[in-house]
């Protein structure tokens, strides 16, 4: 059996290195496509704030490049080759395309961008937009963990983890979700743009513990269970443990960075408050570290 599942890797393994070299090509031009969609309406928009004589921290840009490109290299023939041939590479993607390129993004801070670089109805529509029903909801901070985390759990213990596998229009549907799901919640939980009706530090303090819990005890069961999870997933159990491992060691890493974007968003509109009160008070308010 041992035999025949390495002659079967081996196979699966040249068959893609022939495959790749005819297939990478299209999927290196998708990469750059997604990777300047995403750039470029960017750096219009930095030129048109700068244009009206506002400042736009490069700080935010680096961010959102950043995220592009790992939006980029999780699209990239390499992870994405190596996401159908076993569970870790599927991990590996979804780590990257679900937790750490959207934190990069939400803190290139495009809502206030946006509202910064467009017109007076452009900005109407944006303020519309976040006072809607729905947003108000689904930007909750418990109900976008729920989207975000909850989407792990249905992947991962259903069948639809080995349908994504097989039907390319449901692994695009999947992939999607990851992205949208995971900037949700990074934006709810400490995104620096606009929210409509965000609780305070507390509330989102909380709903990101108990989602490194819920993520945790996730990837605790699926390498206690790795034999028969996911459902009809390819690869072998030692390879489903070590995409346990790196499911949690990678989810710990994208919530302390979490974390401190949270906490650093605290720590900077405390800073702003003190400042306005000092000045409100005719006392020169001393400026933070750093």
């Amino acid at each position: 059996m041992v035999a025949e599942a390495h002659a079967g890797r081996a196979a699966h393994a040249g068959h893609g290195a022939a495959g790749s070299l005819l297939g990478s090509a299209p999927g290196w031009v998708l990469v750059v496509l997604v990777v300047g969609a995403l750039v470029l309406p960017y750096l219009v928009g930095v030129a048109r704030v700068r244009a009206r004589g506002r400042r736009w921290s490069p700080w935010r840009t680096a961010a959102w490049a950043t995220g592009a490109v790992l939006v980029g290299a999780a699209l990239a023939p390499p992870l994405a080759e190596a996401a159908h041939a076993g569970a870790q590479g599927h991990t590996a993607q979804h780590l990257v395309l679900g937790v750490y390129a959207p934190l990069a993004l939400v803190l290139g801070s495009p809502v206030r961008l946006l509202l910064g670089a467009g017109s007076r109805a452009v900005r109407a529509r944006v303020a519309a937009v976040l006072q809607a029903p729905l947003v108000r909801v689904v930007s909750f901070p418990a109900v976008a963990a729920l989207l975000d985390t909850g989407g792990l759990y249905l992947l991962h213990l259903t069948p639809l983890h080995a349908l994504s596998q097989r039907e390319p229009l449901v692994h695009a549907l999947v992939l999607a979700h990851f992205l949208l799901a995971g900037a949700l919640y990074a934006w709810a939980v400490a995104g620096p743009d606009p929210a409509p009706r965000r609780p305070g530090t507390a509330t989102r303090v909380g709903v990101l513990v108990l989602a490194a819990g819920a993520h945790g005890y996730l990837a605790k069961l699926l390498y206690g269970r790795a034999a028969e999870l996911p459902p009809g997933a390819v690869g072998s159990t030692a390879d489903r443990e070590q995409a346990a491992v790196l499911l949690s060691y990678g989810g710990d890493v994208g919530e302390l960075l979490l974390a401190t974007a949270l906490f650093g968003g605290w720590y900077r509109l405390r800073g702003r408050r003190t400042r306005r009160g000092s000045r409100g008070a005719g006392v020169a308010a001393p400026r933070p570290v750093g």
